[in-house]
Parts: structure tokens; C-alpha cells; sequence
């Protein structure tokens, strides 16, 4: 498929209560590169295969949770396209100047009727990996540093209005709807993965009263087998688990989900099926969703803080 518009996830702001702490969980547990930090003392990091500056923010404040959640599009003028049919359809945006976040250009920012901030943008610099980019290796130094992603995947944001998120979602952005869970007793979405490529998902929503919550922030793994070492890494660290090591039916992925120190959910995830604009979506009735495994499929059953805990 033709690589155009928005292109994949970008980055994402995540409020921790306890940045040193915070930092040193990210880092030294989840693996993840520190890459600089800005004068208002946010930090910046990314995964051992990503090759732009950064894909993760973290901010000092009194509550946990994420401030945005950002996609890079292919160029200034997929940027300035997209924001103009955004405001076409009634949204709202502002102009981030360049050089706000460290390394990284103008950014389109807007909030979705969910209540969660979006951002788009064009230039982040590029640095490269230690893999190399002419003739790469095939092992980076940092594969055994902590649990040890690959990147920041996705993200799971949980509001109200999904319905209307939707419709920006694939009328404005050009995303499609890969799967969707209905609500008891109707045929409402309730929840949705959609994608802006072939993975089997880059962003999720799942309907809430409460507008702007995050669920959680997805970290990749090359295998499951990586997923159970990050098991091992969680129990030795006495990171708190949430749920697994187990397989989703929705997506196929294997997945653990567990908390940072602030509370801040998030998921080691591998695997999981091919997503393309031309397939009809997946439709998961709630029953499924439990009994049927699309949450589960070792335990086949919903579990409560998945659905409640959010920040």
C-alpha cells in the first residue's frame, strides 16, 4: 500500500508523578534509550530499533496519564493538508512551533471529541541506530538492555463520543477500521483499532464516561518468546501485572499488560495480524470480547481493571 498522509505513531507525552522514578523504569527496566532533556526538564526516549530522536515524553506532574499522542505524516504538505480538512470538518487545530519538543518541527495539534489531544507532524530528526544504516547489523547492543522493545506501537484511549472519533479518524485522516467490539444488546461500537498501515492496529479507543483518559501505551517485541523474558524482567523488578503473559483474540498479538510507578498502564505486545483498507473490519460482539477470548484467550473472561483503571 501506497505510504502517504499520516504515516505511523510518532511519540507520545506520558504525565509521571515521580520523574526520576519514572526515568529509571523506562530506562533501566522497559530498556528504553534516554535521549535528552528539554529546558522545562520533560525527557525524551525511544526504543533500540526506532531511528528518529524520540518516541517517548516524559513529563513531570501532579496526576498521571498522557498529554498527546502524536503521528508523523510524509511531508510539510500531507501536514498542511491535513490540517485544512481538519478545520473543513469543524476541528479545531493550533501550530506548534518547531523546536518545542526537542529534535522535532512544527506540529498540528487538535482534540478529538473523545477529549484526547492528537498531534500530527512532518521533520524529526534522524539519528539513526546502532544497527547501522548501510550494511546493518543483525543485533543491537541495547537487545538485552531491560525488557528491550522494539518500539512504541500504539496507544489504547479510553472517551466518550467514539463514534465521532471514527469519522475523523477515517474521513480525515485516512486511517480504517481493522476491528470493533459492539456494546450489550446493540450494534454501537464500542471499542475500535484502526490503522494508517498494515499493522493490525496504530491507535485504539474504547468509549468512557470520562473524556482524555489513557489506557495504555504499547511497546513491541520481536516474539512471544520475548514477551515471556519480559515477564521474567516485570517479577524480578516487582513491576505490578495487570494481566498475562496471554493472547488476544482481537489482533491475535501476545501481550502482558502492567503499571509504571506512577500508574500509568502499559503493554509489552508481539505479534498480531496484517490490517488492509480493503478488508472489512472484525466484528466482536461483548460476549466475545470475554467469553470468547477476544480479551483473553487463555483465561477467556474480562477482567475488571482492564476495563475500570485508567489514567
Amino acid at each position: 500500500m501506497a505510504m502517504t498522509g499520516v504515516l505511523r505513531p510518532g511519540h507520545v507525552q506520558i504525565r509521571v508523578m515521580d520523574l526520576d522514578a519514572a526515568v529509571g523504569f523506562y530506562r533501566d527496566v522497559l530498556g528504553l534509550e534516554e535521549m535528552g532533556r528539554d529546558a522545562s526538564g520533560r525527557v525524551y526516549l525511544r526504543a533500540w530499533d526506532e531511528r528518529d530522536h524520540h518516541s517517548v515524553i516524559l513529563r513531570a506532574a501532579d496526576q498521571a496519564g498522557m498529554d498527546f499522542f502524536a503521528f508523523k505524516v510524509a511531508d510539510e504538505h500531507s501536514l498542511n493538508k491535513l490540517e485544512a480538512d481538519l478545520r473543513d470538518f469543524g476541528i479545531k487545530t493550533e501550530r506548534i512551533p518547531a523546536g518545542d519538543l526537542l529534535e522535532t518541527g512544527e506540529r498540528v495539534r487538535f482534540e478529538i471529541p473523545s477529549g484526547h489531544q492528537i498531534e500530527l507532524y512532518a521533520k524529526k530528526t534522524f539519528v539513526g541506530s546502532d544497527l547501522g544504516q548501510k550494511d546493518p547489523k543483525p543485533y543491537s547492543k541495547r537487545f538485552d538492555q531491560g525488557i528491550a522493545p522494539m518500539r512504541m506501537d500504539h496507544a489504547l484511549l479510553y472517551g466518550p463520543n467514539v463514534d465521532q472519533v471514527l469519522e475523523i479518524f477515517t474521513k480525515v485522516l485516512g486511517f480504517h477500521l481493522a476491528e470493533f467490539v459492539t456494546l450489550p444488546g446493540t450494534d454501537i461500537k464500542g471499542a475500535l483499532w484502526l490503522c494508517c498501515s498494515n499493522k493490525a492496529h496504530d491507535i485504539a479507543f474504547v468509549v468512557h464516561p470520562e473524556p482524555g483518559k489513557l489506557h495504555h501505551v504499547s511497546f513491541y517485541m520481536e516474539s512471544i518468546d520475548r514477551v515471556f523474558r519480559a515477564a521474567d524482567i516485570m517479577a524480578a523488578n516487582d513491576v505490578r501485572v495487570d494481566i498475562g503473559p496471554t493472547r488476544h483474540g482481537i489482533t491475535r498479538g501476545g501481550t502482558i499488560y502492567a503499571w509504571d510507578p506512577s500508574g500509568n498502564r502499559f503493554e509489552t505486545f508481539s505479534g498480531g495480524n496484517s490490517s488492509y483498507p480493503d478488508l472489512p473490519p472484525i466484528e466482536w460482539s461483548w460476549e466475545g470480547l470475554g467469553e470468547g477470548g477476544g480479551l483473553d484467550v487463555a483465561h477467556r473472561k474480562m477482567h475488571e481493571t482492564f476495563l475500570t483503571v485508567v489514567t
